[in-house]
């Protein structure tokens, strides 16, 4: 039996650290243009106790999102143990490109796959690089669609890698700034034999919810009216996007291991998109109730979004990696695991993907 296994993992933790206290001499406005009277000190502690967040990482202006895949894409190649030539194709999930330190400017010609290729100095043509958009949930996706691609016998082997500066297209008018962060995560999948209870891909799932949520987060003038630069940054309708995200996540996460048998009891981990994490408690809750279970297990969800903030695509990776490699306590997998991976964001999108370590 042939499945899609994870040999390798990576992760680029940009060095500076943004605490809370950075955003204290900020002024920020409603989306409406009007200045928010609350006191700065008391919008970043009830901001802490909403989502959790007391730092995140921002990229040096050294780095752009494609310097930081190639150092995750160069962990997981190390970790793997691979040859880099044996390599068939390099898929990048980002949602802004390839953007310069003080710009918001994407650049996404050439593609960032067709750069991190160039970075690692791979020369086999054979080895195709490209780039999807999918929200958050971009990685994720990646797991799915490589799947597909082994299965139609196109590739067997593939890197993987999400990277984001999302520092470079937050709005410092704008609360919800303080929620994103930059970084990179990767992995090296392979399609192998490992007979029926080895590692590999068990089920998959997503869905794309594009009516009246098509706008939740989106992109948009400053908030603040005296901004006149014409520059467009991430924005996000906050109370939508955790209302949409209670009710649909824990579906599809039941979908995907219903898609393979798999009952709730047998996952050890879930490695959700780092959001907020008030809602990431509240969607796994959710999806144990599904099951007629009335308390979540403990230990189940790693979370790094305290010190590392949320940085789209490459928080699944990097949480993977940093528990793969022992860097979150209390926190670990062992062969014969069995996990899910599931995020939800821009589009809006969701998916799950659960597998055997």
């Amino acid at each position: 039996m042939f499945t899609s296994v994870i040999t390798g993992t990576g992760a680029y933790i940009p060095d500076a650290i943004r605490s809370n206290e950075d955003f204290l001499n900020n002024v920020f406005y409603k989306e409406n243009g009007s200045r928010i009277e609350t006191p700065p000190d008391l919008i970043v502690e009830k901001f802490s106790k909403i989502t959790g967040i007391r730092q995140r990482r921002y990229a040096s202006d050294a780095f752009r999102a494609s310097g930081m895949a190639a150092e995750a894409g160069r962990q997981a190649l190390l970790d793997s143990g691979i040859d880099p030539e044996t390599l068939d194709q390099i898929i990048i999930a980002h949602n802004f490109g390839d953007i310069a330190g003080n710009s918001c400017r994407s650049q996404t010609v050439p593609s960032l796959a067709s750069r991190v290729k160039h970075h690692l100095g791979i020369r086999r043509p054979e080895c195709i690089g490209y780039d999807i958009l999918f929200g958050c949930p971009g990685w994720v996706q990646l797991l799915i669609q490589s799947e597909a691609y082994f299965k139609a016998g196109m590739a067997k082997r593939v890197l993987l890698i999400g990277t984001e500066t999302l520092s470079r297209v937050i709005d410092p008018a704008d609360r919800d700034s303080m929620i994103f962060a930059d970084g990179a995560g990767a992995c090296v999948l392979e399609y192998m034999e490992t007979g029926n209870s080895g590692p590999g891909i068990l089920g998959t799932h997503a869905q794309t919810h594009s009516m009246q949520e098509v706008n939740y987060i989106y992109l948009a003038h400053s908030n603040n009216p005296n901004a006149a630069n014409g520059e467009l940054y991430l924005k996000m309708k906050g109370r939508k996007v955790y209302e949409y995200a209670l009710t649909h996540v824990p579906i599809a996460i039941k979908n995907c291991l219903e898609s393979c048998n798999v009952p709730i009891t047998d996952v050890s981990k879930i490695f959700l998109h780092q959001a907020n994490e008030k809602m990431d408690e509240e969607i796994v809750k959710r999806l144990y109730n599904l099951y007629g279970i009335a308390e979540t297990p403990p230990c189940v969800m790693p979370m790094n979004i305290q010190w590392l903030g949320n940085s789209s695509v490459a928080t699944v990776p990097t949480l993977y990696h940093m528990v793969c490699k022992g860097e979150i306590p209390g926190h670990s997998v062992s062969p014969g695991n069995v996990i899910v991976f599931a995020s939800v964001g821009a589009g809006m999108n969701i998916n799950a993907v659960c597998y055997r370590v």
